[in-house]
């Protein structure tokens, strides 16, 4: 899966782009649009929490970080003189995933404040009024979805970026 990046001038352009993306067969789980606070997007797909902050990347850097210091403390409790050392394998899997369970929560809390890398390269042009869409594409049919989009908007700068669908479920806003 790709995911294609560019900047929207305006409102009605998103409008015009977002119908043909949609007869296209792309479904409106697969276009999000990014504007600045107090911008209707009379009904566009707005992106969601995953694509707006730094909530996957942070859950994973969590995740890693917390499942290492679960497995030391583990492996520090059944090598210490603490009577743990019948339990062995037992104390190591459920301070490992403990320390995963942790660190993915907290990270998670963390990142759900912290715009997006992709957000963040656009923040200026967003503030400015311009509206940043990501469409997540098969690789087969980027080209295809490219030439569709500079139909309606020539000078688009159409950035890919590799994209892995989460495997969480996308949550509202609301």
């Amino acid at each position: 899966m790709l995911r294609l990046v560019m900047l929207v001038p305006d409102v009605d352009t998103a409008k015009t782009i977002v119908a043909d993306l949609l007869v296209s067969g792309l479904d409106k789980d697969e276009i999000h649009i990014i504007a600045k606070e107090g911008v209707p997007l009379e009904g566009l797909p707005e992106a969601g929490l995953t694509e707006k902050t730094d909530l996957i990347p942070a859950m994973k850097r969590g995740l890693a970080a917390g499942s290492a210091t679960g497995l030391l403390a583990g492996l520090a409790a059944v090598l210490l003189p603490t009577g743990l050392v019948a339990a062995g394998g037992a104390v190591i899997l459920a301070a490992t995933l403990a320390g995963a369970a942790i660190g993915a929560w907290s990270s998670a809390l963390i990142g759900v404040s912290i715009p997006s890398e992709e957000v963040r390269k656009y923040e200026q042009a967003i503030e400015q009024g311009q509206l940043l869409m990501l469409v997540d594409v098969p690789k087969q049919r980027a080209e295809e979805i490219r030439q569709l989009i500079r139909k309606h908007h020539p000078e688009a700068e159409i950035r890919e970026a590799e994209y892995i669908p989460p495997p969480l479920p996308e949550m509202p806003d609301e």
